[in-house]
């Protein structure tokens, strides 16, 4: 089945997006930097609906990470603002979308973590596609935690040193209730991951495009998914294997 040029068989059931360019894209219209992470939030409820009509079941998206604590306190409450002001949105419910949230979440104001709590509860029977904010979010925070975890659980006798396998860790990241990403986007022109996913991404097709994320249209959605549609993944195997399974 074919729409818009996509093979809908091959709809990557992952999507993890680092959505990067709305500050630039404000600076360029002469507009404050919040104008352009106000705009931002716009293209996420396009691009969720969107993805839930193609039928991928999880959207991740890079909404603030650890590192973001650093940026000028203005500019951070205003985030935080955004963050509320975005949860209260009727997009979840409209497309069928179960939210979820990953990050060191002690460190967001309390009434930020309260309305995380209240959609997470209010949204937790929708099953067309989990949409998960990273907030407050590095993979490097992600996996010491995790050692940390496995650390203290082989202190206290629960686990053998050699019981620590690659499925153990994963089993240890906030990440742990969904499958790794099958793509990651980065919109805005930036050739780097930026300490998002490390860990998850070790298979994943990766796509970098020059577009700010205000700009970040359907028709680009569709493009990174064509990109992606065309590529042949191999985990790790030579292209003759991979053809082989593929038969």
């Amino acid at each position: 089945m074919k729409m818009n040029d996509l093979d809908m068989t091959r709809i990557p059931g992952h999507i993890a997006i680092i959505m990067d360019g709305n500050g630039r894209w404000a600076t360029q219209q002469g507009k404050p930097r919040s104008y352009g992470h106000q705009a931002g939030v716009e293209t996420v409820r396009r691009i969720t609906s969107e993805c839930t009509r193609l039928g991928v079941k999880y959207l991740t998206l890079y909404t603030f990470s650890t590192e973001n604590w650093n940026r000028p306190a203005d500019e951070v409450a205003a985030l935080m603002g955004l963050v509320l002001s975005s949860l209260e949105d009727e997009i979840f419910m409209k497309n069928n979308v179960r939210f979820q949230v990953i990050g060191d979440l002690g460190r967001l104001p309390e009434s930020v973590q309260q309305k995380l709590k209240e959609t997470i509860e209010h949204t937790a029977g929708n099953s067309a596609m989990t949409m998960v904010v990273a907030l407050s979010y590095s993979s490097r925070w992600e996996i010491t935690e995790a050692a940390r975890q496995l650390a203290q659980e082989a202190v206290e006798g629960r686990l053998q040193p050699s019981d620590i396998d690659e499925q153990a860790v994963s089993k240890h990241l906030c990440t742990k209730f969904m499958p790794d990403p099958d793509l990651l986007i980065r919109t805005g022109g930036e050739l780097r991951i930026s300490n998002f996913l490390l860990w998850q991404i070790a298979y994943s097709e990766l796509y970098f495009c020059d577009t700010f994320w205000p700009d970040f249209s359907e028709d680009d959605l569709h493009k990174a998914i064509r990109s992606y549609q065309n590529r042949q993944r191999r985990f790790g195997k030579t292209e003759a294997q991979t053809e082989e399974e593929q038969q």
